[in-house]
């Protein structure tokens, strides 16, 4: 896609970027997406540093295209990623839970594209200002921490506020989830549950097939009483989770219960005491396929949904 800006900006065959998923998006999902036409990315979530190193040592191994690493501004050691992510010479970088500014320089010195989630027009702006090179708008129908605004609605505002590329995330998960998103002005999308179903990704078999098990209304939203909601499926961890926040429980016990619980799901496949982080757009994912397959999917059906569309309006 040549005439496509997010494209051209990451250099790139498809507008797809694959979301930075923590213990899910591994080097060997993110170098599958990579090959496959799109970006790949590594999800730092808590790593230390060098583990984090090596994850980008074995995508490099993996794949010669463009790839990229998702930074959890959050995290206990994120001065340290980051510096792993200068060192490396890592090509993008996408942010969650803050503001990325204070690494922009040195990031841009050595040509990293800096990309982070927002989930509202006021903080897209802001970052626009201060000198991003793309955002990712992402709805309250994706899985793990979210905003409040669905997509469909947050997608066309932070467009309309910005200049530069806005990509789609939230809910997508074929053609018809893409052409939407353009539609809504978005010049490409983020991806994630729908990648948690390819053969590529080392996540437990319990993980993935809760995936397919999944229908639309098996997620629910956890963990609003402290500021930081998460869609997850429900289990008796959620369960466990909404009776202590009724019941009164302090910050520090519910972060207490939540701890490692995404681990205990993605490696261990505990998928009714762990945390199984999961979009609402799992309902439409019924197979397990190969990373390229799924890509080659989306991207040869979008001028089906584009005729149908087209005679719809007619």
């Amino acid at each position: 896609m040549v005439d496509n800006k997010l494209c051209q900006l990451l250099n790139i065959k498809y507008p797809i970027i694959q979301g930075g998923m923590a213990w899910v998006a591994t080097a060997e999902l993110a170098a599958a997406v990579s090959n496959a036409g799109g970006l790949g990315v590594i999800g730092a979530g808590h790593m230390p540093p060098e583990a984090l190193r090596s994850e980008i040592h074995k995508a490099k191994s993996m794949t010669d295209k463009p790839y990229g690493v998702n930074i959890m501004l959050m995290s206990p050691f994120v001065r340290e990623v980051m510096q792993v992510v200068v060192e490396e010479k890592v090509p993008v970088i996408t942010t969650g839970a803050g503001n990325p500014g204070e690494y922009i320089p040195a990031l841009q010195a050595i040509g990293t594209k800096v990309i982070p989630v927002v989930a509202s027009v006021a903080l897209a702006k802001r970052l626009e200002r201060i000198g991003v090179d793309a955002l990712i708008a992402e709805g309250m129908e994706s899985g793990g921490h979210i905003g409040e605004v669905t997509t469909m609605a947050l997608v066309p505002q932070v467009a309309d506020a910005v200049k530069i590329p806005v990509i789609a995330a939230g809910g997508i998960g074929d053609a018809r989830g893409v052409v939407a998103a353009v539609a809504l002005g978005a010049t490409g999308v983020q991806i994630g549950t729908r990648f948690v179903a390819s053969t590529e990704c080392t996540a437990h078999v319990n993980y993935k097939e809760a995936v397919l098990r999944a229908k639309e209304r098996s997620t629910i939203v956890s963990g609003s009483s402290t500021g930081h909601p998460v869609r997850v499926i429900a289990n008796k961890l959620t369960r466990e989770f909404e009776q202590m926040e009724r019941s009164g429980a302090t910050m520090e016990e519910l972060d207490q219960l939540g701890a490692g619980k995404l681990r205990a799901a993605v490696r261990d496949g505990d998928i009714v005491h762990g945390s199984v982080m999961i979009g609402q757009v799992a309902g439409m994912v019924t197979s397990i396929q190969p990373v390229a397959q799924i890509i080659e999917e989306i991207m040869n059906d979008i001028p089906k949904v584009m005729m149908q569309v087209k005679q719809s309006l007619n």
